[in-house]
């Protein structure tokens, strides 16, 4: 009964059970979502789906909008507009493809790339159209999109814990296999469905399942987010116009549950949905645009660079790094000679030369040119890494020895951007602003942090685009 439960769960919610805990995670989860969407918009595989879906002749009328790009494509507006599905493909792309996202640590899930790209592409194209009939034509409030914000994102995590770590273990994304399902619901509580269309919804979507970790470092790691969103989005509209599936989808013996996992405890844990903490409240925000098991050591480099500084030494007397991580780091981020800056995303060796040397870790050192580049590989190179079962995936250390043998340490407890040292609300919107900024502008990127951050108090989220 676990699709049944789901579906009921995300049917019966309403914006009046959200806590408000939950509403100010939700606000800042749909803002670094955009932003993220903003900025990654600057890298070529957003650019290239979008190009490739027009010049394949794809998509309806433009309702919704690309939120990385500015100019008109055809809807007079002088913003860019596609239809529904290629908006969510293209903005799911872009808010993965830096890797930049939010991060649920407990299953490495980034759920609000799937969710929002869904899920602001249906809104804003309800905002052109009759609206689902539960409401003022056309007419989607911040309340509404929260609600159903919260409802997928809660989903695809609740589901997401049932099959972790076994489901990742194996080699599924999880962030698109369980985010298409969370698509499916969001869209789906957006436009009104009852509890057995929700249910053909998840089917749909769920039997579209998507992402191997094969793919990891290359364009197509954000493929899967796109598709998964676009595909949730489908299976929605697709239910909500009498399509079937099976009502049993998640649980059948030859269902999700049991396909692509060993394990599964999913009625556990959808027994607890809306009950004590909420995944949501979980959530956590990238510092650094890489493999978040990379953090700690980024954030111990960062804080060494300032100390050599400080101490009047010289990083190119550095002769040795020695780190002692998690074991995760090698298995996620072991590439020890990365080419593009897609691969140096999910290289321990590039992250923590790129923070001694330049004492940051910004969208500029995860670049094609900066990999690439003599001092980097030449720093690369002295790189040692040593896995540890007892250091924890936030935690890192870190020993540098120079050139007369004296050496300098750093333990990382708690890396920046973790549970227990969370990014404030300064730093999510410093996050945003040099993001979008290098997208849109500095103007219109404060603009659209105003805006996003400010989404539950709209009276239509499909006419927030207009604002910047």
């Amino acid at each position: 009964m676990a699709t049944f439960a789901l579906a009921s769960w995300a049917t019966n919610l309403t914006y009046a059970n959200l806590t408000a805990p939950v509403i100010d995670a939700a606000v800042k989860s749909i803002y670094n979502w955009a932003g993220c969407a903003i900025g990654g918009f600057a890298q070529a595989a957003p650019q290239i789906a979008l190009n490739t879906s027009f010049a394949a002749g794809f998509g309806g009328p433009p309702t919704s909008s690309i939120l990385g790009l500015n100019g008109s494509l055809g809807d007079g507006t002088g913003l860019s507009f596609a239809d529904a599905q290629v908006a969510a493909f293209v903005n799911g792309i872009a808010s993965h493809v830096d890797d930049y996202d939010d991060t649920h640590l407990a299953t490495i899930i980034h759920p609000s790339g799937v969710v929002a790209s869904a899920l602001f592409a249906i809104a804003e194209a309800e905002s052109r159209s009759q609206g689902a009939g539960n409401r003022p034509a056309g007419v989607v409030s911040g309340e509404d999109f929260l609600t159903a914000f919260v409802a997928g994102v809660e989903a695809e995590l609740k589901l997401g814990l049932s099959v972790y770590p076994e489901h990742y273990d194996v080699g599924w994304h999880i962030t698109s296999t369980t985010g298409s399902v969370g698509a499916a619901i969001a869209v789906g509580k957006l436009l009104g469905l009852d509890s057995e269309h929700l249910q053909h919804a998840i089917g749909i979507a769920s039997t579209q399942v998507i992402g191997m970790q094969a793919f990891f470092g290359s364009m197509t790691k954000s493929f899967h987010i796109g598709r998964a969103s676009q595909g949730g989005m489908l299976a929605a509209l697709l239910a909500q116009r009498g399509y079937t599936s099976t009502l049993t989808a998640l649980e059948d013996q030859y269902g999700w549950l049991h396909v692509v996992s060993t394990r599964e405890n999913a009625s556990a844990n959808f027994a607890q949905l809306g009950k004590g903490t909420w995944e949501i409240e979980r959530n956590t925000f990238k510092p650094f645009p890489c493999g978040i098991v990379m953090h700690p050591t980024i954030d111990g480099c960062i804080q060494l660079y300032s100390q050599i500084i400080a101490d009047g030494k010289s990083i190119e007397s550095v002769k040795s790094i020695n780190l002692r991580v998690n074991p995760e780091v090698l298995v996620l981020t072991g590439q020890t000679d990365p080419q593009t800056g897609l691969e140096g995303k999910f290289s321990i060796y590039h992250a923590a030369s790129v923070a001694l040397l330049y004492g940051q870790a910004t969208p500029t050192q995860f670049t094609d040119q900066i990999v690439q580049n003599e001092t980097v590989i030449a720093m690369r190179k002295l790189v040692n890494v040593t896995t540890d079962d007892s250091v924890a995936e936030d935690q890192a250390h870190i020993t540098l020895t120079f050139d007369d043998d004296s050496t300098v340490e750093k333990y990382v407890e708690h890396a920046i951007g973790s549970l227990d040292n969370p990014l404030t609300v300064e730093d999510l919107k410093t996050k945003f602003i040099d993001q979008a900024s290098r997208q849109i502008g500095s103007l219109s990127a404060e603009k659209a942090y105003n805006a996003f951050a400010s989404i539950r108090n709209m009276t239509d989220v499909g006419r927030l685009r207009a604002l910047f």
